[in-house]
């Protein structure tokens, strides 16, 4: 299994949501909707989930409180479907989800867009955790929602040593 990176770039978080959305309007909801949630939890919503504030995680047992411009997005993408339906439904089959296989191939399509490597599926819910961190700097708080059991897996698990890393190599200088 190789080890996948957050998307860092917010330009390029930009780009592949355009590209996404050029493709269909369930790839870009795959993203966007990837971003705040596990893969595993997002290929079971149903159009009943979407029109909740929330979203309830049965294996956390936890609620997730969805943001007032994501919920409107989820609302209009989910108009004229029936409640039953699966939100990312397979373009095969009759209300089946998307596979786990499929939504990689949709992220590797676009992360080749935007020359993007080291990229999974797994690479949006750390994309969502570096933003976050960038945004907050709160780790206990993200610690609690990734239910992690300290802080340096955490930070680890969402690259902020590695950015760091990274970045004081740039800037280093004999």
């Amino acid at each position: 299994m190789n080890f996948v990176q957050p998307i860092r770039d917010l330009e390029c978080i930009f780009y592949i949501k355009r590209f996404l959305n050029e493709q269909s309007k369930r790839n870009h909801m795959l993203f966007v909707t990837g971003v705040s949630l596990r893969i595993s939890d997002i290929l079971e919503l149903r159009v009943r989930d979407a029109k909740r504030p929330y979203f309830n995680l049965i294996e956390k047992k936890k609620r997730i409180d969805i943001a007032p411009a994501f919920q409107r997005e989820l609302k209009a993408d989910s108009e004229g479907k029936e409640d039953h339906e699966y939100l990312f439904k397979a373009r095969e089959g009759i209300n089946k989800p998307i596979s786990r296989s499929v939504a990689y191939k949709i992220l590797m399509a676009a992360a080749e867009y935007v020359n993007l490597d080291d990229i999974g599926t797994h690479t949006l819910r750390k994309t969502f955790g570096f933003h976050f961190y960038k945004q907050t700097k709160d780790v206990a708080m993200l610690q609690e929602i990734f239910n992690h059991s300290d802080q340096r897996t955490t930070l680890r698990y969402i690259g902020i040593n590695q950015a760091a890393m990274n970045n004081a190599m740039k800037k280093f200088k004999i």
